[in-house]
């Protein structure tokens, strides 16, 4: 099965380019990456602190099958809303570095819209070695799930 959430990633380069499409008004797509209870549906993680605002932070906390508490957070650098949001995204207890998000929120037609996300690593090694994790399938499961919960809010 093609997956739907396109995952580009350049030799020799420290960034990622993730492009989606979604069956969504714009609105309804920046909504469901700001808004805490969304979130926690879509992405399976506990909102712990979501300040969607320029040098506002976040941090989520995810349980794994084994019991295990992971957190991720990071400091959001710029929001505009339906447009964009530049964030740092850090796994606590994990050998990753932060890395840096450009969020992009694009309106497609009245029913659809586009997500671009632009992810820079500190290294190309960094980066090749998040791509050695189940991570495009991952993405495509959180976007599918997305997708689902939002079209319910339509």
């Amino acid at each position: 099965m093609e997956l739907k959430t396109k995952v580009h990633a350049e030799d020799d380069k420290q960034e990622l380019l993730i492009i989606r499409e979604f069956d969504l008004p714009l609105e309804l797509l920046f909504k469901a990456y700001v808004e805490p209870e969304i979130i926690q549906q879509w992405m399976g993680t506990k909102v712990l602190k979501l300040e969607n605002k320029k040098h506002g932070s976040w941090q989520f906390e995810t349980t794994d099958y084994n019991g295990n508490k992971h957190r991720f957070n990071g400091v959001i650098h710029d929001f505009s809303p339906n447009q964009k949001i530049t964030r740092t995204f850090e796994m606590e207890n994990t050998p990753f570095p932060v890395q840096l998000e450009f969020l992009g929120f694009e309106k497609l037609t009245e029913n659809t819209s586009q997500l671009n996300i632009h992810i820079v690593y500190k290294s190309v090694a960094d980066r090749d070695q998040m791509l050695q994790l189940p991570f495009a399938q991952g993405l495509n499961m959180a976007h599918n799930r997305l997708q689902d919960i939002v079209e319910k809010l339509k």
